[in-house]
């Protein structure tokens, strides 16, 4: 690989953190009001995800990982993921109460999430028989699963980025602008 091709597909492979994902998901809802109240020691007010983590226990994305910390810098887990997704779409109710993932138990926190997101093709498993719930997400995996919510809109061909290469698995939706989820 050339240096530069080398950088964009490590880029696209680094692992995202729950800040990372609160604020792609904020910018996908076009950045709307935050709340006020923080609770978490550990979100200080001039971060950039600041205003997306306070929306997101706004709009209950998300709670945190306790009643005090967001943990900002933790990888986000393919759970996680799967459940902020679920959240940012009003928790719809899946058609279905079963998946064919052998590492997911039906009484998980991100269960009902898991459900719903594989019956609507937002993502699959590591396996036919394996989910990976605490499976580091990847930027372009990230991205992927928010494409698919949004109905896996078509990308703009106005629209080209120099660090992604024609024939990256990740092409069809990096080249988008996403609509608002919900």
């Amino acid at each position: 690989l050339s240096s530069a091709a080398s950088d964009v597909y490590k880029r696209q492979n680094m692992t995202c953190t729950r800040a990372q994902i609160v604020a792609f998901l904020w910018r996908s809802e076009k950045s709307p009001a935050a709340g006020t109240a923080n609770p978490f020691a550990d979100v200080k007010s001039d971060a950039y995800y600041a205003d997306a983590v306070l929306w997101a226990v706004k709009e209950n994305i998300t709670k945190g990982t306790t009643s005090t910390t967001f943990s900002p810098n933790a990888d986000c887990t393919r759970a996680q993921i799967v459940t902020f997704l679920w959240n940012v779409a009003g928790n719809p109710e899946p058609k279905s109460l079963t998946v064919p993932f052998a590492d997911v138990s039906a009484d998980a926190y991100y269960y009902k999430a898991l459900c719903w997101a594989t019956e609507n093709e937002i993502t699959y498993g590591t396996s036919d028989t394996t989910f990976s719930p605490d499976g580091i997400v990847t930027r372009s995996q990230a991205v992927a699963l928010m494409w698919r919510v949004a109905g896996s809109p078509d990308a703009s061909a106005d629209k080209t980025f120099t660090d992604v290469p024609a024939d990256a698995y990740s092409v069809s939706y990096t080249h988008l602008t996403l609509p608002t989820i919900r």
